[in-house]
């Protein structure tokens, strides 16, 4: 693959994101843009304080064919402002867009999303 269309590969899942971010959270382009290939730091920039603290994370999207998840969740913390959680975004082809977070952090969020309490079941 060459280098135009990679990047055109990486662009299209960074616009997949911002999507889903536009539709989840309602932001809109005053919120959140994606970085132009090449650009340093985060791949999904958080511009609006308010984008900032409905979303405490920095996002590091990766879209080839091999992957270093561990090399690539490097990058994504070392991109994250200290304030915000990193998140590695990975897709090849013909298969769907996956996320790598701190297995920790997911599952704080999982009880603070459930209400803060165990459940009784």
């Amino acid at each position: 693959m060459n280098t135009k269309s990679g990047k055109a590969k990486g662009r299209r899942l960074q616009n997949w994101v911002r999507d889903r971010l536009y539709d989840t959270f309602k932001f809109t382009e005053e919120d959140i843009r994606v970085a132009i290939m090449g650009e340093s730091g985060e791949d999904i920039k958080l511009i609006s304080s308010s984008a900032k603290a409905k979303f405490p994370y920095s996002i590091e999207i990766k879209n080839k064919e091999a992957h270093n998840v561990w090399a690539d969740y490097a990058q994504a913390s070392a991109n994250a402002p200290e304030s915000r959680e990193p998140i590695l975004v990975i897709k090849r082809n013909k298969h769907k867009p996956l996320a790598v977070i701190d297995a920790t952090v997911l599952i704080e969020q999982l009880y603070w999303a459930n209400g803060g309490a165990a459940s009784k079941e």
